[in-house]
Parts: structure tokens; C-alpha cells; sequence
């Protein structure tokens, strides 16, 4: 989708390929100047997000875009949400819950602590997902959670553990499919047009901003998700961030990706075994 007509003697491929460098211009701007490394992010899915910020800011170009979020704060900080992707919900793939419930569980039951790192949590609805699943098999009390996003501003957000009451329904019914014991109204209130959850399911929890681009591991985790993150980066960078999440896994230790996601063809397949292949859990091996 071009921004502007075509100008003069400019033909459509010109244009594109105009547009192609503003972009790889932007991304080099924004990483020298604020730190956020974008630049090996699935390209279709960095143009989009940008041309839809050019239009969102009433602009004419995308180098007008680069002009205006170097000047501008509040407008990179608009551009790096278009950049979440924060499509989540409570017991997301009830299965995949169901299968860490029942199968990974009572490997790991025993352990004297337990530690989970959540990557890309986004506003945490399965975070406190997880500590409810872990509530529910008796082992919250010696394991902590690790939640961390991009997007500070959608980690203020899940720190509220407050959401929507309309989608309430839908998650009572993923938390019964993914096994849970109880009424899932017990684990929160309601506050006219919101549900506010309970604070014994914070206790465990640390949410800290993390960019998987350019920061380090911060921990050894017996269990990593990181799901519906792999499917906006190129390939260059999925094996980036598979080798950051290989060297914070403990041997033995559980991946749960995506259901687009897979090991098979990146630089550390080897190192995991399918643990269940219908939801995308590994279990490391080497």
C-alpha cells in the first residue's frame, strides 16, 4: 500500500522501494535514539504497522513519521505499541493450560522452587492464569513468575489485575476446559463494568520490562512461554532470541510456543524433544 500517488515519472516499484529504505531509515533512528532494535522484526508486518501510524498521525510520509517521533516522545511511544501486539486472553488454548496442568505438573511438583518466565505477557491475563493453575495444584507458594514486555505501559496494566466483566464468560469457560477445580468467580470481584482479581494471585509474580532484541537472560526458568512472539520476527532474529531462551532454560526444563510456532527448523531443533506436539511444548534435552 503506497502513502502517497505516484509522482511525475516515479513508478509504482520506485515508490515501494522508496518506502522500503524510509523504513529501514526509521527502524536505524529509532534503535540509535531511544534503544528499541526493531530492525529484524518480519518486515510485511513492520511496514503495516507503520504506514498505519502514518495515517494514525495525520502525516504524509514515512520520513515525516521519523522527523516526528525523533522530536517526540509521546509519539514513539505510540509507534512502539503499534509494535505490541497484545492479542491475549485468560486460559488462552485452554489445552495448552490443560496440558501443563496435567503432564508437566507433576514433573516438576517436587521441586524445591519453581521458576516460569512468561515472555511477551502483554496486559498478564495468562500470567495470572498460570498462578491460578498453580494455586489450584497446591505449589503457588514456591514458585515465582517472571513477566516481562516490551510495552511498559501494558505491564502497568496487568499490574492492576483488572479486567473487562464482558469477558468473563468466555474466560470462565477456557479456565473449565483447561481443568480448573473451582468457581472462577472466586478469584475475583466485580466493580461495576470490571472484574478485579484477587491479590494472593500477585504474591508470586515480578512483571519487569524486557526486550528480547536486546537485553540478556536474567535467570535459569523450569518453565519458559513465550508464545505468538517467534511469528513477528525474521529469521535472523528467531534464532537470536532462541538462543536467549535455550541458555535460561534449565535442562529438562519445558518451551511452550505458538500454535504457528515450532523448533523443526531453527538453529537449536536438536536441543528439545516434542513433549506434546498438538500445543507446542518442548522439553530440553541438551
Amino acid at each position: 500500500m503506497m502513502i502517497e500517488k505516484v509522482n511525475g515519472d516515479e513508478t509504482l516499484e520506485q515508490m515501494e522501494e522508496i518506502e522500503n529504505i524510509e523504513i529501514d531509515l526509521l527502524l536505524e533512528a529509532v534503535y540509535r535514539f531511544y534503544g528499541y532494535d526493531f530492525r529484524n522484526y518480519a518486515f510485511p508486518f513492520v511496514k503495516r504497522r507503520i504506514i498505519h501510524r502514518v495515517h494514525k498521525e495525520s502525516l504524509s510520509s514515512i520520513s515525516a513519521l521519523q522527523e516526528k517521533v525523533l522530536r517526540n516522545s509521546e509519539s514513539m511511544m505510540r509507534l512502539l505499541s503499534d509494535f505490541s501486539i497484545n492479542v491475549t486472553e485468560m486460559f488462552r488454548d485452554p489445552l495448552f493450560f490443560k496440558t501443563i496442568r496435567t503432564k508437566i505438573i507433576p514433573i516438576i511438583k517436587n521441586y524445591p522452587e519453581i521458576r516460569i518466565w512468561h515472555v511477551g505477557c502483554a496486559s498478564g491475563e495468562e500470567v495470572y492464569s498460570m498462578s491460578i493453575l498453580l494455586y489450584e495444584e497446591g505449589i503457588y507458594d514456591k514458585c515465582r513468575i517472571f513477566a516481562t514486555d516490551l510495552n511498559k505501559d501494558v505491564l502497568q496494566q496487568a499490574k492492576y489485575a483488572t479486567f473487562p466483566l464482558d469477558v468473563m464468560q468466555l474466560y470462565t469457560k477456557n479456565y473449565l476446559e483447561a481443568g480448573g477445580k473451582r468457581s472462577f468467580s472466586e478469584y475475583y470481584k466485580a466493580i461495576e463494568d470490571k472484574v478485579l482479581f484477587h491479590s494472593f494471585l500477585q504474591k508470586n509474580i515480578v512483571f519487569a520490562q524486557h526486550d528480547l532484541v536486546t537485553d540478556q537472560s536474567f535467570n535459569e526458568f523450569d518453565i519458559i512461554i513465550c508464545r505468538n512472539v517467534f511469528i513477528y520476527f525474521n529469521r535472523e532474529l528467531q534464532n537470536q532470541v532462541h538462543k536467549l531462551l535455550y541458555d535460561s532454560l534449565s535442562l529438562s526444563g519445558f518451551l511452550g510456543l505458538g500454535q504457528r510456532e515450532g523448533m523443526k527448523f531453527t538453529s537449536y531443533g536438536n536441543c528439545y524433544r516434542e513433549f506434546e506436539p498438538s500445543e507446542k511444548l518442548y522439553q530440553k534435552v541438551k
